[in-house]
């Protein structure tokens, strides 16, 4: 069985070799298979987290015209990719579609355009780079951020969820100005807007401080979206779908 399941896995085209015909008297060219294999493992390097890996924009239902506006940008900026210039903040409530829509064009980006992406949640981020602290771990600070500042293409997801430590200010102000002076591209997504709805409330320049705050008009377009928490309106969806499904079968008996 497992030579078998082996046998399969081998493409019909190259038989395994990584090259194919190019046809009567043009010699071999690099199969598919090796293009398909690489986006595969793009994908997996890109740290896509398991809740978002099937995000997308044909799954991106609308239901805000702010909703709508911001999935207009994601697929402009795809369409227009690589001839962009700045990246996109998102910025809103929880449950918009914020992250959604940030891995939905990462993905095209690394299915359609074949360049590298890297998904971080901010937090994660942190953590690991403190990790990083500790003298028995044998993984450096550098090392966990070469990829972060290398990445062509940087989803930076939950900017500001962090207490504003001069530590964490320091850190993502060291992130967002080396992508800045490479000229890398950065998508970024935060729960706090530049003004606060209630005056007890904190800006996003009061979770990074004014100086990243202006760096990042320079680097990005800024998005806001409004609407309600797909997430509690996805639930009470299930939860009336449940009751209409009991009441239905209670008048068939």
């Amino acid at each position: 069985m497992k030579e078998q399941s082996q046998t399969q896995k081998i493409c019909p085209k190259c038989n395994g070799s990584g090259w194919e015909s190019a046809g009567p008297g043009k010699g071999v060219r690099r199969c598919s298979c090796m293009e398909s294999s690489r986006i595969e493992r793009m994908l997996a390097e890109a740290r896509i987290p398991k809740r978002y890996e099937n995000c997308d924009l044909e799954s991106y239902q609308p239901t805000d015209p702010s909703q709508k506006t911001a999935k207009l940008f994601v697929d402009r900026f795809i369409n227009k990719y690589p001839e962009v210039d700045i990246g996109l903040l998102f910025l809103g409530p929880c449950g918009v579609g914020k992250t959604h829509l940030a891995v939905a064009l990462l993905k095209r980006i690394i299915t359609e355009k074949g360049d590298s992406c890297l998904f971080y949640d901010f937090r994660d981020l942190l953590r690991e780079i403190q990790s990083s602290w500790n003298s028995v771990s044998k993984t450096s600070e550098l090392e966990i951020l070469r990829p972060v500042l290398d990445a062509k293409v940087l989803v930076l997801d939950e900017l500001g969820a962090n207490k504003p430590t001069d530590w964490v200010r320091d850190t993502v102000t060291h992130i967002i100005n080396c992508r800045y002076n490479d000229k890398k591209l950065t998508i970024i997504t935060s729960n706090f807007l530049d003004t606060a709805p209630n005056h007890h409330e904190e800006t996003l320049t009061d979770r990074i401080g004014a100086r990243l705050r202006s760096r990042l008009h320079e680097m990005c377009k800024d998005i806001e979206i409004k609407g309600e928490d797909f997430r509690v309106v996805g639930k009470s969806a299930k939860s009336r779908f449940g009751t209409e499904i009991r009441d239905f079968g209670a008048k068939r008996k």
